[in-house]
């Protein structure tokens, strides 16, 4: 007899991680192509939230925006993202056909978010044409309501730095309450799979100490698809903006997951939480055109 099933959508670090969290998802709505709904939502965006790998296999999260309608959908397996990194950004280079991606569309207002996994199929001076092999929606739990439009910015200077923040970063962190985090679960997935996903809280959410981050890790739709990168490749990468100055703050750091939280009364609502150590930044003045 035939077996009609679907493959298990989940590698074997989202299982474990689901088996350590006590339990996965009732369902895994998890396609290789892209619903019509999907389809027609990424138009709709100014931003999109993408995460690649750079030469050394580490992910790098960062940011591409447009005109509404930079991303689109010619089929239901691709996605055409007009736009690149800028060229300040130390993603840009990353971005060559072959390259495994991680995609987040995001609308604040809405609080309604997609997610599309793939490789880039082609790349050119203008954008990108990305073959899709997951597509999934994620619940709109945590997402801090912002209307975003259109902002003339006079971009400045770019600071890269070592594990030692400067004293701007930290404070974007301090007030920061929308964070995404690129991970990849290295070899054993098509491409690296790459994969960014959204965080979010009030202002404060995120506790820094020093280098190390600590991120709460509230309830979800279990999936676990960055807890679960991270127990197969710790190597992470962070993107968050100053929606007020436009400022972008990137970093690349060593991810550990800790299954029961340390300290409940800083966060009631954590099951769990994971630190964050930075091992490099960049600070980018005015980098976000959107506000």
């Amino acid at each position: 007899m035939l077996d009609h099933r679907i493959p298990e959508p989940f590698h074997a670090g989202e299982l474990r991680a689901q088996q350590l969290a006590g339990g996965g998802p009732p369902g895994a709505p998890i396609r290789s192509q892209m619903p019509e709904q999907h389809r027609q939502f990424f138009p709709l965006l100014p931003f999109l939230c993408v995460g690649v790998a750079d030469e050394s296999g580490w992910p790098l999260a960062t940011l591409l925006h447009g005109e509404p309608g930079f991303v689109s959908s010619p089929d239901a397996a691709r996605l055409r993202i007009a736009a690149l990194p800028d060229v300040d950004d130390p993603a840009r280079p990353f971005f060559d056909a072959g390259a495994g991606v991680g995609m987040l569309g995001i609308d604040l207002a809405t609080r309604r978010r997609n997610r599309a996994n793939g490789v880039v199929a082609q790349g050119d001076g203008q954008g990108l044409l990305v073959d899709v092999d997951q597509s999934f929606g994620n619940c709109p739990k945590y997402i801090h309501v912002r209307q975003l439009a259109p902002v003339a910015r006079q971009t400045g200077l770019v600071t890269a730095f070592g594990a030692e923040l400067p004293d701007e970063a930290a404070a974007l962190i301090a007030r920061c309450e929308t964070m995404f985090v690129a991970t990849s679960s290295g070899a054993s997935v098509r491409a690296g799979g790459l994969d960014i996903s959204h965080r979010g809280g009030e202002a404060g959410f995120l506790r820094l100490d020093g280098a190390v981050l600590t991120v709460p890790d509230y309830w979800g739709n279990r999936y676990f698809n960055t807890l679960g990168n991270l127990l197969l490749e710790p190597r992470a990468s962070l993107v968050m903006v100053d929606f007020a100055s436009g400022d972008i703050l990137q970093l690349q750091g060593l991810a550990v997951v800790h299954w029961l939280v340390s300290d409940a009364s800083k966060d009631v609502r954590a099951e769990r939480e994971w630190t964050f150590r930075t091992v490099r930044g960049w600070l980018r003045q005015g980098a976000f055109p959107l506000g």
